[in-house]
């Protein structure tokens, strides 16, 4: 029998609202309400500056991915310019990275799900990845299916609310916090309220909230016409950074001071009640809900395929390399969900912390991620002159972009270093890079032997 291949089922519409979905997320939904806290309206300013970097790492990737046929992901590109150390420490990472991610998304099922029922935060949780799971065996398209759904909500949510928050400013509409203006954004100690310090500490947030945009080069391998599908969604991330992050933090200050919101609770659930529309809250909350199962998804679907490419690839068990019968990673996507059931133990745990050092600890590998795909950049257009020239998707001011944006992330890291409660989980994060070196050495060693 031939040797299964992933499948090419995704289809443009599925790519466009998987990259749209890639960037909506429990990150903008629920973190948005502690990064707004911290930075006061200068927030918008930290979506902007993230938002244009991640948009040059997209464009490098989408150049390298289209510079080969056969790459399927982050794996194939690092082994091809960093060698097969960086593959095997950039594709465990960035399963570890969409590992953390989820388990925030999980952990966040389980308290929007409290919000109507009065059960244990785990039950949901449980039920939720069982679901997902299911879906996810049958066949790639189901995940596309499911996704578009998911991601289309979202795109309505933050439509209506940027729509209503328009509305309301037109018509000096008052609320319990007082009149809907455009005043309110500085109106409450300026656009620095907090100074430069609270502005940079709410870059680990908002880096947060923009993991999963890398996913559309995830979801390459399994794209129906990826020459033409990969440049269309990344060239929109622009547009999408405008209108659902930006647009979405301008109509919320609008509409609630920022002193008003609290890191607590999302900021959307709050600005949807104060508004005062009948059952806003629970509308909102079924979204969030949604928009967390979603992220959820794609962390399943994204450490499925990478444990799959690993196994391919000879740095993880060969089962990994594995697909059933519906051409899907059926082992990778088991191993990946045992392991996100974690998350249900976390938050028993460490209800409150959970949450902020699974995302932080996110961050950092994404981090490493994104560092990883503009190195490889750098080190392509040097080496592969003649691709570059060919090619009909070249990423913009390079290299010298890449240098900028790896200054960015340097800076970013600095800054997790010197605040309070991001600084433990960066501090025992470089313990998961020695243990991949350790394992990749170990693993050299065995096959020498």
């Amino acid at each position: 029998m031939a040797q299964r291949e992933l499948k090419r089922e995704l289809e443009n519409r599925h790519v466009q609202l998987i990259a749209i979905g890639g960037t909506i997320g429990t990150g903008l939904f629920l973190g948005s309400g502690k990064a707004i806290q911290l930075a006061g309206p200068s927030i918008i300013f930290a979506y902007l500056i993230v938002g244009i970097a991640i948009f040059f790492v997209m464009r490098a990737l989408g150049e390298l991915l289209l510079s080969k046929a056969g790459y399927q992901s982050f794996t194939d590109i690092a082994e091809d310019y960093l060698g097969p150390r960086a593959a095997f420490v950039t594709g465990w990472t960035y399963w570890f990275c969409w590992i953390m991610t989820a388990m925030a998304d999980i952990i966040a099922v389980g308290i929007y799900v409290q919000y109507w029922f009065d059960i244990p935060q785990w039950i949901p949780e449980v039920l939720c990845l069982i679901i997902l799971l299911g879906l996810n065996l049958l066949t790639v398209k189901n995940f596309g299916e499911l996704e578009f759904w998911f991601a289309l909500i979202k795109v309505v949510t933050i439509l209506a609310l940027i729509a209503i928050g328009v509305i309301l400013v037109v018509i000096g509409f008052k609320t319990d916090a007082g009149m809907v203006t455009v005043k309110n954004i500085w109106g409450h100690g300026g656009m620095f309220p907090n100074g430069i310090s609270g502005f940079l500490l709410s870059f680990q947030m908002v880096v947060f909230a923009f993991v999963g945009v890398e996913l559309v080069g995830v979801s390459a391998a399994e794209t129906s016409d990826p020459k033409k599908n990969i440049p269309s969604a990344i060239n929109k991330i622009p547009l999408r950074i405008l209108f659902f992050y930006v647009g979405a933090i301008i109509a919320l200050l609008c509409i609630n001071p920022w002193t008003e919101l609290s890191p607590a609770e999302s900021p959307f659930v709050k600005t949807f009640a104060l508004v005062g529309i009948p059952i806003a809250a629970g509308i909102i909350n079924f979204v969030v809900l949604t928009s967390a199962a979603s992220a959820c998804n794609s962390g399943m679907f994204s450490t499925s395929r990478i444990l799959y490419n690993l196994g391919k690839n000879d740095q993880a068990p060969s089962g990994f390399a594995k697909l059933n019968k519906n051409h899907v990673p059926k082992n990778g996507l088991l191993i990946s969900t045992l392991v996100l059931s974690a998350g249900a133990l976390l938050s028993k745990l460490i209800p409150e912390q959970a949450f902020g050092i699974v995302t932080t600890i996110s961050a950092i590998c994404f981090i490493w991620v994104w560092g990883v795909v503009l190195i490889c950049h750098i080190k392509y257009k040097k080496t592969q002159p003649q691709l570059h020239e060919k090619s009909k998707f070249k990423a913009p001011f390079t290299p010298f972009i890449n240098y900028v944006v790896l200054a960015l992330f340097a800076v970013i890291l600095i800054i997790m270093l010197f605040a309070e409660e991001t600084r433990p989980a960066l501090l025992l994060t470089p313990l998961w890079f020695i243990l991949l070196f350790v394992l990749y050495s170990s693993n050299r060693r065995k096959k020498a032997k």
